[in-house]
């Protein structure tokens, strides 16, 4: 599902990443686990290709960063659910109109999104909740309502980038739980984290970044 080659990308200041090597295959969970600034955001925005490669090669879901199309980009993030650590919930909405937002922006027919809005909501233990607004909700509610928006486009692979940074241990424990589930159902999951304790002795790849480069992977 995913294959980079070589990659390498650097910021105007020059932070950046350095010959990266990863593969990630269909269904697969994997940890990435690094300290703040140690790449794994960007390493998540060259996957959602938010992001080209100053050099090497980004193949996510059969599409090659060297030849896709500006306008392809969007049809190959449909297939992709994203998690951000800071929620990015509108605030001018309730949590079912969040997480129907990106049902809406592909057209699908209403009567549809209302169902699959709520199993999403049924999903990550939010039924009941969807006439509240972001503020009204947990940290953890929050990012569970996260999980259901990029959920409910039924993705092939989930890009969680620190999900559990915000939230009580419980909570964060209660997330990464969720993730296994989603995966259990066949969808692929990288999921960035600092926390090693969070996540070791769960049975999963952990790939490891530092300073920009895999150290473990």
């Amino acid at each position: 599902m995913i294959r980079l080659n070589n990659v390498s990308f650097s910021f105007d200041k020059g932070f950046g990443l350095s010959n990266i090597n990863l593969n990630l295959g269909e269904g697969e969970f994997a940890f990435l686990i690094g300290p703040t600034g140690s790449g794994k955001t960007t390493l998540l925005r060259l996957i959602y290709m938010d992001l080209m490669p100053d050099s090497g090669q980004a193949e996510v879901l059969g599409h090659k960063s060297p030849k896709i199309k500006k306008n392809t980009i969007p049809y190959l993030r449909r297939r992709i659910g994203m998690v951000f650590q800071d929620y990015q919930l509108l605030d001018d909405r309730n949590l079912f109109d969040n997480v129907a937002l990106a049902l809406h922006v592909l057209g699908d027919d209403t009567s549809d999104i209302y169902d699959r809005v709520m199993e999403a909501l049924d999903d990550v233990g939010l039924t009941g909740k969807e006439q509240h607004s972001p503020s009204e909700l947990s940290g953890g509610e929050q990012q569970r309502a996260c999980i259901a928006r990029a959920m409910v486009k039924e993705p092939e692979l989930i890009l969680a980038d620190e999900p559990t940074g915000n939230v009580d241990p419980v909570a964060a424990y209660e997330l990464v739980k969720l993730l296994e589930e989603i995966n259990n159902e066949g969808t692929a999951v990288l999921m960035a984290s600092h926390n090693y304790g969070l996540i070791k002795g769960r049975g999963h790849r952990i790939i490891e970044m530092q300073d920009g480069s895999l150290r473990r992977s």
